[in-house]
């Protein structure tokens, strides 16, 4: 077998907040990673959905951004939206 080629393989500190907050139609169950990587954007995972996106304030003015990345409807992907946009 021949040797593993690491692209990169580094270890940062992070801070990871964990919120649960209930929409209209569905509750949201998030873990927000902040580092030093991804040029000031976020990882915003969706623990219920399991699915997860690189979010910084650009991406939520992205029209249908959300509702791709987390598969929601257009109210719910607005409901996140409006969190998001208070921490990002």
């Amino acid at each position: 077998m021949s040797e593993r080629f690491f692209l990169y393989d580094d270890t940062v500190e992070t801070k990871t907040r964990f919120v649960s907050f209930m929409g209209e139609n569905q509750r949201f169950d998030l873990a927000i990673i902040q580092s030093d990587r991804y040029y000031g954007k976020q990882i915003v995972l969706d623990i219920q959905g399991n699915r997860f996106a690189i979010i910084g304030e650009d991406d939520l003015k992205e029209p249908g951004y959300l509702e791709y990345a987390y598969k929601l409807n257009e109210e719910d992907a607005e409901e996140l939206r409006d969190f998001l946009y208070q921490i990002v």
